[in-house]
């Protein structure tokens, strides 16, 4: 019986090694699957990270192919106007014809009178002089009379002729008594004056000097040559010393023109690099910059320049001081530091906006063969960019009441529907993506974007001032640099002018 119970408690011994074994294995089992589960999550989220990287980099190496091979023009097709559309189940029936009438209209251009096609003659203001073709005494033999009819008009250009003015001063001899003695006078004729004293130039070699360089985009070095060669020896650096002379002549001219401007309702400012050699405390391959304002009444606006080597917030606070109304800019946030300081509603510019868009879709993976192609998100918010504008463009014309109301009734149910188009599609795109960034510029700047419709003095975008900064940027890609800061700060007189409209 003893013997029994010893074999019984064996068994049931071996059992629960048996139990607790099979316990241990399914333990690491059970350990290993977890292991082997994170491994797989871990590498889930990399393949995960490594897709959306090389969904951005393939993105941003069709915009690289986009931007070196293709036009650079931001014009956008009607039909993308309409393009969100395809995208809704159901679409408003008067709503469709409203806006196909309107694409008609575009397209068919019945608004626009033709451009006259041929050849545009000469200005009428332009001097002519007249060329005769004579027939000899032989051919006029027996006429009853003759008579000139004209044939043909040339452009005729003389080459500039280069000439050393001299000018002689007239001088009187007077002989005057004091206390019996005769004493001469000499009384001398009063000279032109010179805005830079014993300058070896005149005020229209300086005048062709500035406006060659600044207007034409013609380095100093090359006009060195070209007066050369027409017999003037003068060096670079007497016509560099030149234009920093005649700016400092002018500066009372721009601090006026910048009252003029102030005195108007609306200020667009912008701001674009520029390259000074030796400017102190700074690399030379620093950047500097160059800020442009365009204001004042709106039939006689002002375009001033001024240089910086910074782009903080205090250029602004400087250029605006006084200043209160609208300031129109791009997304720099450099601007809202003026507007809080003087109390100035600051506008955007639906140009930048609509440019990171058009960057997405320059960036979009062509359409396969035999498909059709989907609007992307980037192509439904252009296409309410594009009615934005094309609303803009018919009411350009108009007063500035007329399109304010026209502005309430039609663009701000354009905008409201982008902004919720916006808030929800926002998340459902790659954050560092380009269509995502369009969409957080758009989201962050959104109430500057929409003061627009607010007034109708104002205007869509920020191009006036990219207009008025462009040649000054065309330029620089001739004379690439300034030497000193007293040259880039001279830099503005060869943009000083007024906009006419």
């Amino acid at each position: 019986m003893i013997l029994a119970n010893s074999s019984f408690k064996k068994q049931a011994d071996k059992r629960d090694c048996s139990v607790s074994e099979q316990l241990a294995l399914l333990l690491e089992k059970d350990q290993a699957i977890n292991e082997l589960t994170l491994v797989v999550e871990r590498k889930s989220d990399v393949i995960s990270e490594q897709k959306k990287r090389i969904l951005l980099l393939e993105e941003a190496l069709r915009l690289t192919k986009v931007q070196r091979f293709s036009p650079s023009s931001e014009q956008s097709t009607q039909t993308s106007l309409f393009d969100e559309a395809e995208a809704e189940t159901t679409i408003d029936f008067d709503q469709a014809n409203d806006e196909t009438a309107l694409e008609n209209e575009e397209n068919t251009g019945a608004s626009k009178p033709k451009k006259k096609t041929g050849r545009k003659p000469f200005s009428s203001h332009l001097p002519r002089e007249q060329l005769f073709a004579y027939l000899s005494e032989q051919e006029k033999s027996g006429a009853i009379d003759t008579f000139f009819t004209k044939v043909r008009e040339e452009l005729d250009i003389i080459p500039a002729q280069v000439r050393v003015l001299e000018y002689m001063q007239e001088k009187a001899v007077f002989i005057e008594l004091h206390e019996d003695k005769k004493q001469r006078t000499i009384k001398s004729a009063e000279m032109p004056k010179h805005p830079i004293a014993r300058a070896m130039g005149s005020i229209n070699l300086m005048s062709f000097v500035i406006i060659s360089k600044y207007a034409d985009g013609l380095p100093l070095y090359r006009q060195e040559k070209i007066l050369l060669r027409y017999g003037g020896e003068l060096s670079r650096t007497t016509l560099a010393n030149w234009i920093i002379a005649s700016a400092k002549q002018l500066q009372p001219l721009i601090n006026l023109l910048r009252e003029h401007q102030q005195a108007g309702n609306v200020i667009m400012a912008d701001e674009t690099r520029i390259q000074v050699l030796k400017e102190p405390d700074k690399p030379v391959t620093s950047d500097k910059y160059m800020w442009v304002t365009l204001g004042g009444p709106p039939d006689k606006q002002s375009v001033l320049f001024e240089y910086d080597p910074s782009r903080s917030q205090a250029v602004p606070l400087r250029l605006l001081d006084g200043f209160s109304g609208y300031l129109q800019t791009d997304g720099y946030a450099g601007y809202s530091a003026a507007c809080r300081e003087n109390d100035i509603t600051q506008l955007g510019c639906w140009d930048h906006a609509r440019r990171k868009f058009k960057e997405a879709q320059k960036a979009q993976p062509k359409a396969k063969k035999g498909k059709n192609h989907l609007p992307s998100k980037a192509d439904r918010a252009m296409s309410f960019i594009n009615k934005l504008y094309m609303i803009e463009r018919q009411i350009k014309l108009l007063s500035v009441e007329e399109k304010y109301q026209q502005r309430q009734e039609r663009s701000l149910p354009v905008l409201n529907k982008l902004k919720i188009y916006l808030e929800d599609n926002q998340h459902k795109v790659l954050k560092d993506g380009l269509t995502g960034k369009a969409m957080t510029y758009l989201s962050n700047q959104w109430e500057k974007l929409t003061v627009y419709c607010t007034n109708g003095e104002l205007n869509i975008s920020n191009i006036l001032a990219e207009n008025a900064i462009r040649p000054f940027v065309i330029g620089r890609k001739a004379w690439l640099f300034s030497d000193t800061p007293k040259g880039a700060s001279a830099c503005v007189i060869g943009r000083l002018h007024f906009r006419l409209r």
